[in-house]
C-alpha cells in the first residue's frame, strides 16, 4: 500500500492482474489452468474465479434479411449444440444448448428470430423427418452430404451388390451434378434394377401375407433418396435464395468449436458452456 505525499491518497502499486485478459487468453490460447496462475502469480482458485466472470451477451445481427443453415453438433451423448447460422455471413444468429435434437428446439429458435425480426427466405437441414413440414412456408433444402450418409449408412462404403455400388456411385456425385441429370440417372437406375429392389423372399416357410423384401437396406436407401428428392434441389429451383446445397459451412464452425474444447480437456458441462458461449460472441 503506497501513499501519495501531496494529496494523501492511498492505491496499491505494483502488477495487477486484468480479469478480461484472462478471460480473452483462456479464450483464444492453449494454456491449462495451472500455467495460467504461474503466469499471472496467483493460484489456480483465482484463475477460475476470473474465469467465472464470463458473461454471454446476445447480440442481434442487424441483417434481417437471412438463409440459415441449421444443425445439432455433440460431446458425448448427452451434451449439444444446436445452431442456426446466417449462411451468408457466416454469423450464429441462435444457439441452444440441448441434450437430443428435436423439431419442436427447431421450431423454437426459428420463431425467435422472427419475433426479433428477421425474414427467412431459406433453410439447409439435416433431413430430419417431419422438419421440413414444420418449417413451412420457409423453403427448405437438404443438405446433399447428409443424404450421402444417409445411404452409405445402409449400403457401406464399399457395397458388394452392383445395384449398390452404382446407386453409392452416384449419390457420391450429387453434388457435382445438376438437378436434371441427377433424376435423370436416378430414373435409369431404378428402371434397371427394379426387379431386384422389389424381389422378396422365396421361402415357404415364412408364413406371412408378403414375404420380407430380399434386400431391404438396399430398399431403404433408394427410398430415402426418392423421399427426399423435392427437398435436395431446391437451392437449384430457388437461386435467389441463396441456399447453399450442403451444411458443409456448419460443419466447419462445429469443427473449430470441437477443436476449442478439445484444448481445455476435461471441462466441466457448465464451464464448457461458458467457453462456447464466449467463443462464439468473438468470433461468430
Amino acid at each position: 500500500m503506497y501513499k501519495c505525499k501531496s494529496c494523501g491518497r492511498q492505491f496499491v502499486g505494483g502488477y495487477r492482474r486484468d480479469q478480461s485478459q484472462v478471460i480473452t487468453d483462456y479464450v483464444e490460447g492453449k494454456q491449462t489452468l495451472s500455467q495460467f496462475a504461474a503466469k499471472y502469480g496467483v493460484s489456480e482458485k483465482t484463475i477460475r474465479r476470473d474465469l467465472a466472470g464470463m458473461r454471454y451477451v446476445h447480440k442481434v445481427s442487424k441483417d434481417k434479411d437471412v438463409t440459415v443453415q441449421m444443425d445439432t453438433a455433440y460431446w458425448g451423448r448427452d451434451f449439444g449444440l444446436m445452431v442456426i447460422k446466417d449462411a451468408v455471413r457466416g454469423r450464429i444468429l441462435w444457439h441452444k444448448y440441448v441434450h437430443h435434437e428435436t423439431i419442436a428446439q427447431y421450431v423454437e429458435g426459428v420463431e425467435w428470430l422472427k419475433e426479433k425480426g428477421f425474414r427467412i427466405y431459406g433453410a439447409v437441414i439435416d433431413g430430419m423427418r417431419g422438419l421440413s413440414l414444420a418449417l413451412r412456408p420457409i423453403r427448405v433444402q437438404m443438405c446433399q452430404f447428409h443424404q450421402l450418409l444417409i445411404v452409405r449408412r445402409y449400403l457401406t462404403q464399399e457395397p458388394d451388390l452392383e445395384a449398390s455400388a452404382e446407386l453409392l456411385g452416384l449419390v457420391n456425385n450429387i453434388t457435382w451434378m445438376d438437378k436434371e441429370s441427377f433424376i435423370g440417372a436416378f430414373e435409369e437406375w431404378h428402371e434397371k434394377y427394379r426387379e431386384v429392389i422389389n424381389e422378396r423372399v422365396h421361402d415357404k416357410r415364412i408364413r406371412r401375407r408378403k414375404p420380407p423384401y430380399m434386400r431391404p437396406r438396399l430398399r431403404s436407401a433408394y427410398l430415402s433418396v426418392k423421399r427426399n428428392m423435392p427437398l435436395l434441389w431446391t437451392f437449384y429451383d430457388y437461386p435467389e435464395t441463396g441456399l447453399p446445397n450442403t451444411n458443409n459451412a456448419l460443419e466447419g464452425t462445429f469443427s473449430d468449436l470441437k477443436n476449442k474444447v478439445r484444448v481445455h480437456c476435461g471441462i466441466g458441462k457448465e464451464n464448457r458452456k461458458k467457453l462456447l458461449d464466449e467463443y462464439i460472441k468473438r468470433h461468430y
